[in-house]
């Protein structure tokens, strides 16, 4: 059994609509690096979210507002963010599912974890999609858990790290890369 979240309940607003967030559920992801003329190397990752995905505390909601968007998680209580919902509903897994690709860029966040993306809004803006995640072994499973997702104005971390070389020094046991213009 992971240490996360496998399964989120979805989160049913005041008004009865219900916001289904199954689409976060704990998965397994297989990642394939593949190379000119030699085998291609598969890794896979048991994938899940925090609730830090689509929830948010912000400092202008009163506690009555709070209270009536409390989405109550194994680790904590936090007030369902319906912004950081669409966001993830839209593009978090498909990022997630991709960190591969030359499409997403990978830089240190620091504290051992991860960040990507740049999207494009319902309103047809273009944004940053922070989507902090750390990378670890488990019961000699590979891991990767999504510790937030959120809009931000600019690109934040380091020089640009390729998953997989995260992949690969996780296989090794070698210490994770991290910023290499630091």
């Amino acid at each position: 059994m992971l240490d996360e979240v496998m399964q989120w309940k979805a989160f049913e607003a005041e008004d009865g609509t219900i916001f289904d967030l199954s689409f976060l559920d704990a998965k397994k992801v297989t990642y394939t690096h593949s190379f000119a003329g030699k085998p291609d190397v598969s890794y896979d990752f048991w994938v899940t979210y925090s609730c830090h995905c689509f929830t948010k505390d912000y400092p202008h909601q009163s506690e009555a507002e709070q209270q009536a968007l409390a989405y109550v998680s194994p680790k904590e209580t936090r007030p369902f963010c319906q912004q950081r919902y669409i966001l993830a509903r839209q593009h978090l897994c498909q990022i997630v599912e991709n960190l591969a690709s030359a499409e997403y860029t990978i830089t240190d966040a620091g504290y051992g974890s991860y960040i990507t993306a740049k999207v494009l809004t319902d309103d047809g803006e273009t944004v940053w999609y922070h989507v902090p995640f750390r990378v670890y072994r488990e019961r000699k499973k590979y891991r990767l858990h999504v510790l937030s997702a959120y809009p931000a104005p600019e690109r934040r971390g380091g020089g640009k790290i390729g998953f997989f070389k995260i992949a690969y020094n996780l296989r090794m046991g070698k210490p994770l890369p991290s910023n290499p213009h630091k």
